[in-house]
């Protein structure tokens, strides 16, 4: 126990008051307050624990010593060595040792401080506003048997003036939190919505294209071999010879037809998974251009790429299949290098190529590059597209973090 004159107790009270004056955050209050409290309870450790708003969370503030609680930001109550006092169980907790006391030491406590700093002599006390349970003040000492019923009442005038600048603190962060996740749903959402919206331009430019060549191309050859056949209906001997220039016209339309609704549907992906898929997407786009690129795959994911959600990996598989068109078709890549990777939870796909990079190529591709941002954000994915190295080429990169598994629909 700690004696001292009432007159002197009452001049620490109205300076610790005066301290509180100005102060807008929670260490700037301890540190303007620590070494008043100091001299009406003495302390090698002295720390406030605030409870978040959710009362799941609390976060410590220290003065003095330096320990682990106060680098836990947040930490749970329920592994607090004081979580009695935080509960509203106990009105204070004070013991003449720590280090033996079994309060202070159960399953899943984070009580090592305790041990690793010697805190022997411990003292707490509620911080309480309209009784209500918001914290608590907390004073430790190295000496055993430290503290007595007097350091207790001290501690708690200390906490009656403190609780209530606590809590307008802990109220004024609250709402600083809320209006800042506020505004990030409110940008998520707009750039949602301009995603989609860019995406279902996109998405109806395709539909055209695919249309124009459907009418343009396949179309026209079936109505130039049906002219052809309906001429060789006349015709009372029909020879292999006559037949077969329609042969090979039939063929070129079921090839033209299988490019279009390959691309229209990725359904290699589906059958086979994501990097069959790619490595096919790759072979058939190099030789259809009849340039002589090199490329490789390398899949080190282990299969966690394929146990996606379908729509998001067909957004992924869609961005790599444009990526890999721009480095075949504008970039005049000679080399091209595939990676599909996974760390700390999150899943990479990088394509590289060495070609011309995207400030020189020949036919800017800032549509494709935009519709791979766009189908990025949608599945909320990080994307990048940066020059490959000091020689040229380009690197597009995109990065989902970690999500839990399942199957979803196609898109």
């Amino acid at each position: 126990m700690h004696t001292l004159e009432p007159r002197s107790v009452f001049d620490h009270y109205l300076s610790i008051s005066r301290l509180l004056a100005g102060q807008l955050d929670f260490h700037s209050v301890i540190r303007s307050v620590a070494a008043e409290i100091s001299h009406v309870i003495p302390y090698d450790h002295f720390d406030v624990c605030i409870i978040m708003v959710d009362e799941k969370y609390h976060i410590a503030y220290e003065s003095g010593l330096e320990t682990d609680w106060g680098k836990r930001h947040p930490a749970p109550v329920s592994d607090s060595p004081i979580r009695t006092l935080l509960w509203g169980e106990v009105d204070h907790l004070l013991t003449d040792d720590a280090c033996n006391d079994p309060r202070f030491h159960f399953e899943g406590a984070f009580s090592h401080p305790i041990i690793s700093q010697s805190l022997r002599g411990r003292l707490h006390v509620p911080l309480k506003v309209q009784g209500a349970v918001i914290g608590a003040l907390s004073c430790s000492s190295h000496q055993a048997g430290f503290y007595g019923t007097q350091d207790v009442v001290n501690a708690r005038a200390i906490a009656d003036l403190l609780a209530p600048h606590f809590f307008a603190i802990r109220a004024a962060e609250q709402a600083k939190r809320s209006a800042i996740v506020e505004a990030e749903a409110r940008a998520r959402e707009e750039g949602l919505r301009l995603g989609a919206l860019k995406l279902t331009e996109a998405l109806e430019a395709e539909r055209q294209r695919i249309g124009m060549d459907l009418h343009d191309q396949t179309l026209a050859d079936l109505t130039r071999l049906s002219r052809r056949m309906e001429r060789l209906a006349h015709t009372p001997d029909v020879t292999g010879e006559a037949l077969e220039p329609l042969f090979r016209g039939l063929q070129q339309c079921m090839h033209d037809l299988r490019q279009i609704i390959e691309e229209a549907k990725p359904s290699v992906l589906q059958l086979f998974g994501f990097a069959q898929a790619v490595e096919n997407h790759l072979e058939r786009s190099i030789q259809e251009s009849g340039a002589a690129v090199e490329w490789k795959l390398t899949d080190e994911t282990n299969g966690a790429i394929d146990c996606l959600e379908q729509s998001v990996s067909i957004a992924l598989f869609r961005i790599a299949q444009e990526a890999i068109n721009n480095a075949v078709r504008h970039a005049q890549a000679n080399r091209i290098l595939v990676r599909l990777g996974a760390t700390g939870g999150a899943l990479t796909i990088e394509i590289d190529d060495d070609g011309v990079g995207l400030a020189h190529s020949r036919k800017p591709s800032g549509g494709g590059i935009e519709n791979m941002k766009t189908r990025a954000r949608l599945i909320s994915a990080r994307f990048a597209a940066r020059p490959a190295g000091p020689k040229g080429g380009t690197c597009v990169s995109v990065t989902l973090a970690g999500r839990p598994q399942a199957a979803g629909g196609a898109v």
